[in-house]
């Protein structure tokens, strides 16, 4: 569970090597999304063993969708007596799921992989430069993490690219700049600076970039997600009178950059307003899961022009 992609993906990426150690052979790995296959469906996928795999590695993402009292009392009979040589993974990008989900897994088998601090960030990028044979400026470092998004995932990938087009002698911050700044892509995250504007066309043509990218209408929504949940915890975070820098920097805002999209978020939006929004996520993201591919231009469409509408305090 959590927010932080890149060490989440490093740890699924342990305990697939070590299900190929223990067997010797690749296991077979089948992903499921909560919401879009019935869970009495994945527990009888579960229980039913492989004939060419000894070991199954399962998925079960956004797994914080689960709600239902039957499908949760379902699930949970099944983690409280798994099938044999088979591994599965509940992901999601909240810190917590269900209780009955929750007390279902042993305490030893739950990771919550929480945002770096920015301390942490500074020395995660430092590291991987150096690792490499690049040496960066402290400003260079600064740049990186004020132009990317906040996850290892998102920082090693845009790390690695600046390494195609920069020399190994002192990345600068203005080097930086220039680079991801003309080679940056749209992403979720993108799309949401650009909602918190309330520009309804400069936001069409972002999701329209990404749509014509193939980008998944469901990961979209899941980012835009993440984004909604963080402004919630802005908003309460200034209404508590307790907003400092270092607040900012627990939330994962540290880049002024970032905060602006989360101030200028804040005069379209207040708490109910965040609320409306996760909820019509929710109800898009089961529309885009159901419609099939022909809808989804349309109906990320209207979701876009709803959640632009809800923000108009």
């Amino acid at each position: 569970m959590g927010p932080e992609i890149g060490e989440k993906q490093e740890a699924i990426h342990e305990i697939r090597q070590s299900l190929q150690v223990s067997s010797g052979t690749v296991p077979e790995e089948t992903s499921f999304y909560a919401g879009e296959t019935p869970v009495q469906d994945m527990v009888a996928i579960l229980r039913t063993s492989s004939l060419f795999a000894e070991q199954r590695l399962i998925f079960i993402k956004n797994a914080e969708v689960l709600k239902k009292k039957e499908d949760l009392e379902i699930l949970a009979a099944y983690l409280k007596v798994p099938q044999e040589h088979t591994t599965l993974i509940l992901i999601s990008e909240t810190t917590s799921l269900a209780k009955i989900l929750e007390t279902s897994v042993p305490s030893g088998n739950k990771r919550v992989f929480w945002e770096l601090f920015e301390n942490r960030k500074q020395e995660w990028v430092a590291s991987f430069f150096r690792r490499k044979g690049f040496k960066i400026s402290e400003d260079g470092i600064e740049a990186i993490l004020e132009l990317v998004e906040n996850n290892t995932d998102a920082l090693r990938r845009e790390c690695s690219r600046l390494m195609l087009f920069l020399g190994k002698e002192g990345i600068s911050g203005e080097a930086v700049e220039k680079w991801l700044s003309h080679t940056r892509e749209e992403s979720a995250f993108t799309l949401f600076s650009r909602i918190s504007t309330g520009d309804f066309a400069k936001s069409l043509e972002s999701l329209h970039t990404l749509l014509g990218a193939q980008e998944s209408p469901v990961a979209l929504l899941a980012g835009l997600a993440w984004c909604f949940r963080k402004l919630r915890d802005y908003l309460s975070l200034v209404a508590s009178g307790k907003a400092s820098e270092f607040e900012f920097k627990k939330l994962g805002l540290a880049s002024a950059k970032v905060r602006k999209d989360y101030e200028q978020a804040s005069r379209r939006y207040d708490l109910l307003g965040v609320d409306t929004c996760l909820s019509l996520i929710g109800e898009y993201d089961m529309l885009v899961r159901s419609g099939g591919v022909g809808l989804e231009r349309l109906l990320m469409d209207m979701f876009l022009y709803k959640i632009i509408d809800s923000g108009r305090l």
